[in-house]
């Protein structure tokens, strides 16, 4: 099933929903990142995002170092560009960092 691309419009209201994300409008992704308390901490948040990301068939570009994470979200078949498949997982990274 193809994944339309957002309007900027939509990612700025998707955005007003999702505190702490935000919009990389010359790469095409979703942005966030987090400082945890250590590397076991944040590779705990890794983990479980990937097995989020994988039920959900979307996977974001991660980057780690020690207690600092990164993810970047947009969606290959859409051209690279933000889909609603990128807000969906982005609402339930944030809930799995809650």
């Amino acid at each position: 099933m193809p994944n339309p691309a957002l309007s900027d419009a939509q990612i700025s209201a998707a955005l007003a929903t999702l505190p702490g994300w935000s919009h990389d409008s010359a790469a095409g992704k979703l942005t966030r990142a987090w400082r945890f308390a250590d590397f076991r901490e944040a590779f705990a948040f890794l983990t479980r995002v990937a097995f989020e990301a994988e039920a959900q068939g979307h996977h974001p570009e991660i980057f780690n170092c020690w207690a600092a994470v990164e993810l970047k979200l947009n969606t290959h078949d859409a051209g690279g560009r933000v889909t609603q498949k990128d807000v969906a997982l982005a609402r339930a990274v944030s809930a799995l960092a809650e």
